[in-house]
């Protein structure tokens, strides 16, 4: 396969159909259970991030809050 003319083809399509490919690919990729490898330093931040949510169960932000925090950045 070669994938600069697969690409080429893909960048042709409408907007709305490489969004759907995209989903295609990342379904197709779920499916088999696929996960990249993660790096020390990923594993770590995760570790950390699920301390944090054990021991801070009830700092968490609503829905509505994260979307006035996120307009404010705007």
């Amino acid at each position: 396969m070669d994938i600069t003319v697969t690409l080429n083809q893909i960048t042709s399509l409408s907007v709305e159909d490489r969004i759907r490919i995209v989903q295609a690919i990342w379904d197709s990729i779920a499916a088999e259970q696929a996960y990249p490898n993660l790096t020390e330093v990923q594993k770590q931040e995760l570790d950390r991030r699920i301390s944090d949510s054990e021991a801070n169960p009830d700092d968490v932000m609503t829905w509505e809050e994260i979307k006035a925090s996120v307009k404010r950045r705007s």
